[in-house]
């Protein structure tokens, strides 16, 4: 149990080169493709058409996950994780709802605004350990 814990949460953090940088492409690319599906289903695009930009916004999503993990896997008990989470509870809906997803799209954009975009002490709260995790191990 203490590997992993040592694993997950190293102390120091480690560190990946040029992280912010591999963030700002990721979420560069990730906005160009949620932003062509979004647009895409409000205009009625097939479906099929929208696999590419899809499988695009999802890898794209990992990586953006994956530059926060990397350091700690702390970030997945702060509130900006439980922003994606609610993000993705609403896209796996959208199957079930499929009448309903565009404004569960707007939803998401609007919960993917506020997330990315609210102060860092409320980003980086932990609802685990009730504290603001900035770079602290």
């Amino acid at each position: 149990m203490a590997r992993l814990t040592a694993l997950l949460f190293p102390v120091p953090r480690r560190h990946l080169p040029y992280s912010r940088w591999w963030n700002i492409a990721a979420r560069t690319i990730h906005l160009g493709a949620t932003g062509i599906l979004l647009g895409a289903h409000v205009f009625g695009v097939s479906p099929e058409r929208l696999y590419p930009f899809l499988w695009i916004a999802i890898v794209s999503g990992l990586g953006m996950v994956f530059v926060e993990v990397f350091p700690t896997a702390h970030w997945v008990h702060q509130v900006a994780a439980i922003f994606v989470y609610a993000k993705l509870a609403l896209l796996c809906a959208i199957p079930f709802a499929w009448a309903y997803r565009v404004p569960m799209l707007l939803m998401v954009v609007v919960l993917a605004s506020v997330g990315a975009h609210a102060p860092r002490r409320i980003r980086h709260y932990s609802v685990v350990l009730r504290r603001v995790m900035v770079d602290e191990p």
